[in-house]
């Protein structure tokens, strides 16, 4: 092989790596997500085993130390005005499969602060953009038992929910997410004698009755060795006290259907607004991966071109003018193309940043929609925005007062409740 060959095959060798360098990008093939459903009640539970579920307003997950360090928070693709709002709206989402699954008794969102309920769930956001959410789920029964502790639940967007909005309406992106966490809570149930099932009732209604009345319902219940709350003995079945306290009870869950009813307008309310912002936030952060793995492929090979054009030593022999000036022209070819991948992965960077600007830009928008709002209960106007919690425990203590009226005895401040101003 003679010298001019082998200059000629070098040259063609650093075009074919510029032009890959110019075209290079990374092709990712997206696969089907195999749809997870929620179990459904094949047969009709007992009255006395059918549990009610409260579902406590998921914690955003704002970083103390970041909460004001935009751009950090933004890196961490955490928007604190949809993080708030989705504290609520995945809630919702997830009391919708419990309820269609026909496995439970009232499913209700229900502030913070809740004990008396039959099942309480609550998560923490971990991730939640339009590409994956991930949740930390706890699942605490009256009784004190756990049946879910600290347990991810993550997954990626189904995208075929994105296609078009009667999709989106149909099935929720991440509903393998919530029908999962479904599912291991049927499991948990389940796993549990009937005996068992209508202790829990019986423990949350005796439970109810402490927090109102300490005195009058104290030593019904007490803990075992593995400290969860056993019933010790129960009041006579036509006790009037009892009687009452079921009376207020019911009016308790009226207004906990109130603050749930609420929650589901809220989350009718910016179901558009949310829907679009998850797609439109899917495929800005698909564009920002695909363009950062374009920028690094085409800044790597086109910075190697150009040094390959530099240093790689000819191979034409010193007269041999012909080989010299074809391999002179291809070098600078080479060099060129190698610079043009460079400016081009720099691009990229850039377009990158701008699609991270573009969900910024409408997480803000989204935000400014999801302002708090104001409901009628009893009488009494509750703004339910963060403070959903102390507007609950102003209720407690309104129902304190009822029963001391009604029963003409001083009641105790119901636990987890501060006096009145």
């Amino acid at each position: 092989m003679n010298t001019g060959y082998r200059g000629r095959r070098l040259s063609m060798g650093l075009l074919a790596l510029a032009a890959l360098a110019l075209g290079g990008c990374v092709v990712h093939e997206t696969k089907p997500i195999a749809k997870v459903e929620a179990r459904q009640a094949k047969q009709q539970i007992p009255a006395a085993e059918l549990l009610d579920i409260g579902i406590r307003e998921f914690d955003p997950n704002i970083p103390a130390a970041l909460v004001d360090d935009e751009e950090a928070l933004d890196k961490r693709r955490i928007y604190p005005d949809i993080r708030k709002a989705e504290s609520r709206l995945l809630a919702v989402r997830l009391r919708s499969t419990l309820e269609s699954s026909g496995q439970w008794g009232a499913v209700r969102v229900v502030p913070q602060g809740i004990e008396h309920l039959d099942l309480i769930v609550s998560a923490r956001i971990v991730e939640s953009t339009g590409a994956r959410l991930e949740l930390r789920v706890d699942a605490v029964d009256a009784t004190g038992r756990a049946w879910i502790k600290d347990r991810s639940y993550a997954g990626d967007a189904d995208l075929g929910s994105y296609k078009t909005d009667a999709a989106l309406r149909a099935r929720d992106p991440f509903q393998n997410v919530h029908s999962q966490i479904a599912n291991d809570l049927v499991a948990a149930r389940d796993a549990l004698a009937a005996a068992q099932r209508r202790e829990i009732r019986q423990v949350a209604e005796l439970r109810f009755a402490q927090d109102l009345d300490p005195r009058r319902f104290q030593g019904y219940l007490q803990r075992d060795a593995g400290g969860l709350l056993r019933i010790a003995r129960l009041p006579a079945a036509d006790d009037p006290a009892l009687a009452r306290i079921a009376k207020i009870r019911e009016r308790d869950a009226a207004v906990i259907d109130t603050v749930d009813g609420f929650s589901g307008d809220f989350s009718e309310q910016l179901f558009e607004p949310y829907g679009g912002w998850r797609r439109t936030s899917r495929d800005a952060i698909e564009k920002a991966e695909r363009t950062r793995n374009q920028a690094l492929t085409r800044t790597a090979l086109g910075a190697a071109a150009v040094l390959a054009s530099i240093f790689v030593p000819s191979n034409c022999a010193g007269g041999d003018y012909n080989c010299q000036r074809v391999d002179s022209a291809l070098r600078t070819t080479a060099s060129m193309g190698g610079v043009a991948a460079v400016l081009s992965g720099i691009q990229k960077y850039a377009d990158a940043k701008a699609a991270a600007q573009e969900v910024k830009e409408l997480a803000d928008s989204f935000g400014s929609e999801a302002a708090g709002q104001t409901v009628e209960v009893e009488g009494r106007t509750l703004k339910l925005t963060g403070t959903a919690e102390e507007q609950y425990r102003e209720w407690r203590r309104l129902l304190a007062a009822i029963y001391q009226e009604e029963n003409g005895v001083p009641a105790a401040t119901p636990a987890g409740t501060a006096p009145a101003p």
